[in-house]
């Protein structure tokens, strides 16, 4: 991209700038610290020139957007046609509670729903079991039958909104009631918009929300790709998270390349159940964090579409060019949020929101200032809701497309955050692949030590976080703090025991049954949970027959 000789007279210029001006520089004016790094530790450089970017090839590497390698963006006309889906996450106590905040979202110009569950529901219980004691609804919406989908959805038409929901373990069995919930509407499946989030093996790797053991939950995805493949062309199937790798602790470069990683290994396991690639990688999805270091947040989203391309072009064969394109919704950094001054959290939101969309995502969500002290007030997320709305009608980002292409700085970093993701790619492999990895610690190992250089790095003062070790202050937080209703859990368990007592128990045995045999055998099982969704049975009803054929995964501890 650049000629050798003015490369090597912009080398001559750079040493006599470097033993002129900026010597007698640094002697007035030393700079503050001896190395300058990004969040995850990457060294940063004084200068960027084309140097750093030398081997770039326009047309291989970066091309126009809406071409391979879409390096600057899936869409050709970006946000000058479309921008992206403004989509808040929430959920809370009851399913009235939640339907009432979905409704005020969407009249303040919400895009499209993302449902956050509680902990019970993560990890397949109803509400009453002991086992969910004390968690009703403090990090989402207890769901635990059709019945409770089809309140969080009244009054919604689900023909007309795109529903995002952040569920693993158990996410059949809630995709599962939305699918009974839609037909209820009189919404036919193959007209539904939206995504499951469906990603168990970050789970083993980060966050922790598994159920069974990886090879029986890994038949599930792939069994809710496949029956999506066939009988909803316009839903996400699955939405491949670094998100959660990210908030766990690790670099940048680790969520791109154990979430890209991850993605690859669920492609594996399409192709080997007999789908054709061409048939599910379009409606395949992924979710990626942005955290507080602009740039290299902007390269890493960058990388990601690149290295996507070619894996699905290159290593799969794709024909398809939907086949090749990372679609992708971004979340600003939970894990960024501090209590301390909580107001300042709605200025890093607003500067990963920006990076997210420089990034070019499809989709984002906004955190709350208060999340780090509860779930979000109406107050607060209208404020994280216009944040997004003023970076799309007020900052002009949205007027051009990846406006920072061709900065040598972004590109030296996409550039090494490829080369790093690769060379991650390359340590995985021979480890023996994504699952080895998992059960012999690496994946959590490598997330753990990251963490762990991070918090020393915050422990020592070493990097800044305002109003945690710096800039700190001693007035007390007065901020509203959402309050849920005193008498939601009582009534969610009188629900769940009245539809125990009324439903047709012979119908729902009926239907466990069936899936029982479907999952002792090797047929999709997705069509006997939805049987059992529209018999009523609960989630828990379902989820222990599968417990009971497949058992429950314990981590092997890493010494």
């Amino acid at each position: 991209m650049f000629e050798p000789h003015k490369l090597a007279q912009l080398r001559a210029d750079h040493d006599q700038w470097q033993q002129n001006t900026l010597d007698s520089a640094a002697r007035r004016l030393p700079e503050r610290q001896p190395e300058f790094t990004t969040i995850s530790g990457r060294p940063v450089q004084r200068v960027y020139t084309p140097l750093d970017v030398a081997e770039l090839d326009h047309q291989h590497d970066l091309g126009l957007p809406g071409e391979y390698p879409f390096t600057r963006g899936v869409h050709a006309t970006g946000y000058r046609g479309k921008l992206w889906t403004m989509r808040m996450f929430a959920g809370f106590g009851t399913a009235e509670e939640t339907n009432a905040r979905y409704k005020y979202l969407l009249g303040q110009g919400n895009m499209g729903l993302s449902v956050a569950f509680d902990l019970a529901t993560l990890m397949g219980y109803d509400t009453d079991a002991p086992e969910a004691l004390g968690e009703f609804g403090k990090c989402g919406v207890a769901i635990s039958s059709l019945r409770d989908m089809e309140l969080l959805f009244d009054g919604i038409p689900l023909g007309d909104v795109s529903t995002s929901m952040t569920i693993n373990s158990p996410a059949a069995m809630l995709w599962a009631f939305y699918i009974a919930a839609a037909e209820k509407q009189g919404v036919p499946a193959a007209k539904l918009r939206g995504t499951i989030q469906n990603d168990i093996l970050k789970e083993y790797q980060a966050q922790k929300e598994y159920i069974f053991p990886p090879e029986p939950s890994m038949r599930l995805v792939v069994d809710t790709i496949e029956y999506g493949t066939r009988y909803l062309p316009e839903w996400n199937t699955i939405s491949i998270s670094g998100y959660h790798i990210r908030e766990a602790g690790s670099t940048a470069a680790q969520e791109l390349a154990f979430t890209l990683a991850n993605g690859l290994e669920y492609v594996r396991w399409s192709l080997r159940r007999g789908l054709a690639i061409d048939d599910f990688a379009p409606r395949l999805s992924f979710f990626f964090n942005v955290h507080n270091d602009f740039f290299e947040e902007i390269a890493k989203l960058r990388a990601a579409r690149r290295i996507w391309a070619r894996e699905m072009r290159e290593t799969f064969g794709a024909k398809n060019p939907r086949s090749w394109l990372m679609r992708f919704h971004t979340q600003t950094a939970g894990v960024s949020l501090t209590a301390q001054q909580p107001e300042v959290n709605l200025v890093r939101v607003a500067i990963q929101a920006l990076a997210a969309v420089l990034g070019g995502a499809q989709s984002l969500h906004t955190n709350s200032m208060d999340e780090a002290l509860a779930l979000p007030s109406e107050h607060a997320v209208t404020l994280a809701l216009r944040t997004q709305q003023v970076i799309a009608h007020e900052s002009g980002v949205a007027n051009t497309l990846d406006p920072l292409g061709g900065s040598f700085f972004v590109e030296k970093l996409t550039n090494d955050l490829e080369a790093e993701t690769y060379e991650y790619f390359r340590r995985i492999e021979d480890f023996g692949g994504v699952l080895a990895c998992i059960e012999n610690g690496f994946f959590q190992q490598e997330i753990a030590d990251s963490s762990f250089r991070f918090q020393q790095e915050v422990d020592s003062g070493q990097r800044a976080i305002i109003g945690v070790n710096a800039y700190q202050t001693d007035e007390p937080v007065q901020i509203p703090i959402l309050a849920m209703d005193p008498q939601g859990y009582e009534r969610q368990v009188s629900r769940l025991r009245d539809l125990r007592r009324t439903r047709d128990a012979d119908a729902v045995n009926r239907a466990l049954d069936g899936l029982r045999v479907a999952a002792r055998g090797t047929e999709n099982m997705m069509p006997h949970i939805l049987n059992a969704a529209r018999a009523y049975a609960t989630l828990q009803e379902i989820s222990d027959v599968l417990r009971q054929e497949f058992g429950l995964y314990q981590e092997r501890q890493v010494i």
